[in-house]
C-alpha cells in the first residue's frame, strides 16, 4: 500500500498522520485534566496512567506491526528511543518553565514512585537479554512477568496518590494540585471520557500509518531498523508528548507534565511485551542488536537521573534549569552521536 508511493507523497501522508497525532494529544491533555478533577484521581495520577497510555498508543502500534512483520529492531528501537527522547521533553520543558527548577516544583510521591518503577520495569529486558534464550509459544517469560510488574506498579501508584506516607516540603515555588475551578470535582467525566477514547483511537490509527511509512524508509533506502525506529518513528509518536507537556506546563499543571512523561515512558515498556508476543520467530529480546541495547541503557540512565532530580529538588541550576536537565540533554546527545556516527 505505501511501497510503491513516490517519496513526495509518502512524505506528505507521514506527516499528515504525525500533526493528527499531534492534534489528538492537544486535546487529550486537556480532557486528561479535567478528567483528573472530576474523578479526583489528581494530575500526576492521571498523567501517568490516562495521559501516559493514550499518548503512547501511537507507538506502541509501531512497535507490535515492526514485531509482526519480523523486525525486531525496528520494534524494540522504537519501544526504548521513545523513552529516551520523552525522558529528554522534561529537560525543554524546564527551559520553558519561568519559576524555579521543574522537578522542584512539581514534587509529587506519585511522580517519584513511578519513576522507580519505570527503572525496575526497564531492568526486566536487560535480565532477558542476558539471560537464556528461552520463549514459551515464542513469548519470553521476562514479557509475562514485566506485563505482571507493570499492573501491580499501577495499583500501588494509586495507593502512592491517595494514602502518601510522606509529603515533599512545600516551598513558595511548589506547585500545588488543585482543581481548576471549585465547582469542577461535581460535574460528571462521562463526557470527557468518551472523547478521549475517540481522540485515542485516532492515535492508534495514525500510528500505524507511521509504522508503515517507517517500514519502507527502512527498505527502500536501505537505512538500518535501529535508526529509524530511534531517531524517526520513536521521535515522532513522541511529539504528543513534547505538546502534551509544553501544554500541561504552560497551564501551571506540572505535576500533570512530570507525570505525563513519567506514566508515559512507564506504558511504553509494555511495547516490548506487546512486540514479543506479536515477533513469532522467539524471544525478541534475543534477536536485537547492540545498538538497541545501548539505547535501553540510555533510557534506564536518563530515567535514574531524572528520579535524582526529582529528590534532589534542587531550585536552581546552569542557565536557570536544573543540573538533572543538563545531564539528560548532554546523554541524549550522546546516544544520538553513538547512533549516527559509531
Amino acid at each position: 500500500m505505501f511501497a510503491d508511493l513516490p517519496l513526495p507523497l509518502l512524505l506528505i501522508v507521514f506527516a499528515v498522520a504525525a500533526a493528527a497525532v499531534i492534534a489528538a494529544s492537544i486535546r487529550a491533555m486537556h480532557l486528561a485534566d479535567t478528567i483528573a478533577d472530576r474523578t479526583r484521581m489528581g494530575e500526576a495520577l492521571a498523567g501517568g496512567v490516562i495521559l501516559g497510555a493514550a499518548t503512547s498508543l501511537s507507538g506502541v502500534v509501531v512497535s507490535v506491526t515492526a514485531a509482526s512483520g519480523g523486525d525486531a529492531s525496528f520494534a524494540m528501537s522504537n519501544a526504548v528511543g521513545g523513552i529516551a527522547v520523552q525522558t529528554l521533553f522534561l529537560a525543554l520543558a524546564d527551559m520553558l518553565w519561568r519559576g524555579t527548577n521543574l522537578e522542584h516544583a512539581a514534587a509529587e510521591p506519585a511522580n517519584l514512585f513511578q519513576a522507580v518503577m519505570l527503572i525496575v520495569l526497564l531492568a526486566f529486558p536487560v535480565l532477558a537479554a542476558s539471560g537464556p534464550d528461552v520463549a514459551i509459544l515464542s513469548v519470553h517469560p521476562v514479557s509475562v512477568i514485566l506485563f505482571l510488574s507493570y499492573l501491580y506498579g499501577l495499583h500501588l501508584s494509586a495507593a502512592v496518590s491517595n494514602d502518601p506516607m510522606w509529603e515533599p516540603v512545600r516551598t513558595r515555588d511548589t506547585r500545588e494540585d488543585v482543581p481548576d475551578t471549585e465547582d469542577e470535582a461535581d460535574k460528571s467525566a462521562r463526557g470527557p471520557a468518551m472523547v478521549f477514547v475517540v481522540l485515542v483511537v485516532i492515535m492508534g490509527l495514525c500510528g500505524w500509518v507511521i509504522s508503515q511509512v517507517g517500514g519502507t524508509f527502512i527498505t527502500r533506502f536501505g537505512l538500518s531498523s535501529s535508526l529509524v525506529g530511534a531517531l524517526l518513528t520513536a521521535v515522532v509518536t513522541s511529539l504528543p508528548e513534547l505538546v502534551t507537556t509544553v501544554v500541561a506546563v504552560r497551564k501551571g499543571a506540572l505535576q500533570l507534565a512530570v507525570g505525563g512523561i513519567i506514566g508515559g515512558n512507564t506504558f511504553d515498556t509494555l511495547f516490548l511485551v506487546f512486540s514479543d508476543v506479536a515477533y513469532t520467530k522467539g524471544s525478541i529480546y534475543h534477536a536485537v542488536g547492540l545498538t538497541d541495547l545501548y539505547w535501553l541503557a540510555t533510557g534506564l540512565l536518563m530515567t535514574a537521573v531524572l528520579l535524582g532530580g526529582l529528590v534532589l529538588r534542587q531550585r536552581e541550576g546552569p542557565a536557570r534549569i536544573g543540573i538533572e536537565s543538563v545531564m539528560l540533554i548532554a546523554i541524549y546527545s550522546s546516544a544520538v552521536a553513538v547512533e549516527l556516527f559509531a
